[in-house]
C-alpha cells in the first residue's frame, strides 16, 4: 500500500491503522467489509500513513448462500404478486448499504467512466456477474436470485431489475447530457493544457536526443 489518508480507507481499517505508532508491532485482528486484516505501520508523514496488511476473506458456506437464495426468492415472489414493491423490498431487506437507502438503485462509481455519479452504466462497467444476468433482460424485468462476487470480493445472493435501457443511438442532449457535458469539459481541459504547455516550451530549454529530432512532435517548438 502507498501513502494513504484516513479518508481513503474504510473507517474500521483507518481507526486502527492510524493508532499504530511502532513499526515493529502489528495490530489485533480488524474486521472490515473486505474481510479480516492484521495491519503493520511502515511510515507516517503528517496526516498520511503507509501500511501493509494481511487480508483473509472468509468463504461463505454453501448452506448460507442457499438459505439467502430461498429468502430472496420469497421476496421476489412478493414483488411479482404486488404484495411489496421492489423499492420497499430493497429498503427493508437489502444488506447492501450502498443501495438500500436509494431504493435499490445502483450508482456508477467508476472514476474513469463518462457516467460517474449517475445510475447509468455501460454493460462493460457493471460487475461481471450482474452483466451476465442483465445482458438479455428487458426494461421492467427482474432476475431470479443468483450468487455473485462483489467488487470487494464477497459472495452474496442478489436480485436485479432493469429500470431503463438505452440502445445504441446518436448522442443527444436529452438522453446523454452527462456524457456530452463530460466530453466538453475534457476537451476544454485538454485545450487549456495544450495552451499552457505550448507557452512553456517557448521559455524552457529541453535537450532532444539526436535520434528523436526527426520525429513529428505534437507540440511545436521543441527544436530550437
Amino acid at each position: 500500500m502507498d501513502f494513504q489518508t484516513r479518508a481513503q480507507l474504510v473507517p474500521e481499517f483507518s481507526n486502527v491503522a492510524f493508532a499504530l505508532n511502532d513499526p515493529t508491532k502489528v495490530s489485533n485482528i480488524v474486521e472490515t467489509e473486505y474481510g479480516y486484516h492484521i495491519i503493520q505501520l511502515i511510515e507516517r508523514r503528517g496526516d498520511m500513513g503507509k501500511f501493509r496488511h494481511i487480508l483473509l476473506k472468509p468463504k461463505i458456506p454453501q448452506e448460507q448462500l442457499d438459505t439467502a437464495l430461498v429468502r430472496l426468492d420469497s421476496i421476489r415472489n412478493g414483488i411479482v404478486n404486488k404484495k411489496i414493491t421492489f423499492d420497499e423490498a430493497a429498503t427493508f431487506f437489502s444488506a447492501d448499504k450502498d443501495t438500500r437507502n436509494n431504493k435499490g438503485i445502483m450508482v456508477n462509481n467508476r472514476s474513469n467512466s463518462q457516467n460517474t455519479g449517475t445510475p447509468r452504466f455501460q454493460l462493460s462497467e457493471l460487475n461481471q456477474d450482474i452483466a451476465k444476468v442483465v445482458g438479455e433482460m428487458k426494461v421492467g424485468e427482474m432476475s431470479k436470485p443468483f450468487v455473485m462476487v462483489t467488487d470487494k470480493g464477497k459472495q452474496v445472493a442478489a436480485v436485479v431489475k432493469v429500470t431503463n435501457r438505452n440502445d445504441g443511438h446518436k448522442a443527444n442532449i436529452n438522453n446523454d447530457y452527462q456524457i456530452i457535458k463530460q466530453m466538453a469539459e475534457n476537451d476544454r481541459r485538454q485545450e487549456l493544457m495544450d495552451d499552457w504547455l505550448q507557452k512553456k516550451i517557448e521559455t524552457i530549454y529541453v535537450r532532444i536526443d539526436p535520434n528523436w529530432k526527426g520525429c513529428d512532435f505534437k507540440y511545436k517548438g521543441w527544436l530550437k
